[in-house]
């Protein structure tokens, strides 16, 4: 039986399992962004946010298919998706970790069990093909998988609790990274990470889920355009950006 969860244009069963997939959750409201739609749909150099996303991926020779989860009854992807490279799969979650794992099993017996998953979140309209390549590459057949991140470059501050806002400890930045996304993983070993998690507040991306078996994954230097859109002052600099790297992705709204 089809699943109902997947829109016609999935990819036909009879071609050779893909070696790396996107899978994209979208199914988040974006609280913080305050705005009157989910933070995903929001237009950005006059393309709503998810669709400088799944272009990114299309445009990657590597990228055999493309999944953007969502929730059951989103009525705006409607007409964001591109017509061919990518499926909907309308089985998203309360949680993002609940809609990527949703996502997962939804793939079941689609993908083979070693190909790779590369996650990602739709507020990162920054992405490019060159990331992906790097990314790839770079992390190559790691078993615990891999992610882009960047490494900390400025000094880094703590506020020590019930000391008072004045009240600072300076925190060394040797070794930290900040994690950004695509985050890639086999196929298997990231639904047998999300399944044994048993504090989902622990588990703050996919990596950390992984990392809760014991496993390291690969760091990857990403770049700064790779920004996560969460506030309203985030637009405006993730324009900046796609016009500054992208400029055939940035579209000027006057003139739409």
């Amino acid at each position: 039986m089809t699943n109902p969860a997947v829109q016609a244009n999935s990819p036909s069963p009879q071609r050779s399992a893909p070696s790396h997939v996107a899978l994209i959750p979208a199914a988040g409201v974006g609280a913080r962004m305050g705005a009157g739609s989910p933070k995903q749909y929001l237009q950005i150099g006059g393309k709503p946010m998810l669709r400088h996303t799944l272009d990114a991926f299309r445009s990657s020779p590597l990228i055999a298919h493309t999944y953007v989860v969502v929730s059951p009854e989103d009525p705006y992807i409607d007409g964001i998706t591109p017509p061919d490279g990518v499926t909907v799969l309308r089985c998203g979650g309360a949680t993002r970790m609940e809609s990527i794992r949703n996502g997962l099993r939804a793939l079941h017996g689609s993908i083979a069990l070693d190909d790779r998953v590369l996650v990602h979140d739709a507020a990162r309209p920054g992405l490019d093909a060159e990331l992906i390549e790097r990314l790839i590459v770079e992390t190559g057949e790691h078993p615990a998988g891999g992610l882009l991140a960047l490494p900390v470059v400025d000094t880094v501050k703590r506020r020590v609790a019930g000391a008072g806002a004045s009240s600072l400890a300076t925190v060394s930045r040797e070794g930290l990274w900040l994690a950004q996304t695509p985050q890639m993983f086999p196929y298997q070993l990231l639904l047998r990470a999300l399944d044994a998690v048993t504090d989902p507040a622990a588990i703050t991306d996919d990596a950390s889920a992984v990392e809760a078996l014991g496993l390291a994954p690969k760091l990857v230097e990403g770049h700064p355009r790779n920004l996560k859109v969460t506030l309203p002052a985030d637009i405006r600099i993730a324009e900046i950006y796609l016009a500054a790297f992208h400029p055939d992705r940035y579209l000027d709204n006057e003139t739409n």
